[in-house]
């Protein structure tokens, strides 16, 4: 949700704090515009982070609830080369869309980010993203850290304007949080300010 983290894709660089350098996008121009939303689904943790440690953040749109997000308007081509480097591959080959918008999913492969996602539309405009492609009741969900939570917590603030209590309690009931940190351990780890904008993997 952070657009200074989403710049390092599309214009390339490394973000603070974090360790993977990205070559960027063959066309670097910023977000033509940005908006918070709510996508239907649920935002759940799961396997092991090599950054952050702990659990991982996906998307299964086919779950009970709603996901509050960020939604970027940007070109096909740039869409396939912020996609290309989530999936550890060198940008520049356009995808074909035309699946994934048609059917609301398809998997161009196993990895974690590889299964790309059309949970509807804004304004005539296709709302796309990518996440695993398996389902939350199908994960073994499992503990985010307290840095990944700050990170969430940040992009929550920067992108929707909530507070540290509303933020708390939304991630306190994310599958992989829920029944591993108190409310009062997420509030102590989001009142903890490090450095953020490293990535999930």
């Amino acid at each position: 949700m952070h657009l200074d983290r989403l710049m390092h894709y599309i214009a390339g660089g490394c973000p603070p704090g974090g360790a993977r350098t990205y070559p960027g996008c063959r066309d670097q121009r910023p977000p033509r515009a940005a908006l918070p939303v709510l996508l239907p689904g649920q935002l759940y943790f799961a396997l092991e982070s090599k950054v952050w440690t702990g659990g991982m953040g996906f998307y299964d749109q086919t779950d009970v609830g709603e996901m509050p997000a960020r939604a970027y308007l940007i070109t096909p081509e740039q869409f396939s080369d912020i996609a290309a480097q989530e999936m550890h591959e060198q940008p520049g080959q356009d995808l074909d869309l035309t699946p994934a918008l048609r059917l609301g999913s398809v998997s161009l492969g196993p990895g974690r980010y590889e299964t790309l996602v059309c949970p509807g539309q804004i304004d005539g405009y296709p709302v796309l993203t990518f996440t695993a492609p398996w389902r939350r009741a199908d994960a073994e969900v499992t503990r985010p850290s307290a840095a990944y939570l700050r990170n969430f917590a940040s992009g929550l603030h920067e992108a929707h304007g909530w507070s540290t209590e509303e933020t708390a309690e939304y991630l306190g009931a994310r599958p992989g949080v829920a029944g591993a940190w108190t409310t009062e351990a997420i509030m102590d780890a989001l009142s903890t300010e490090t450095p953020g904008g490293a990535p999930e993997s």
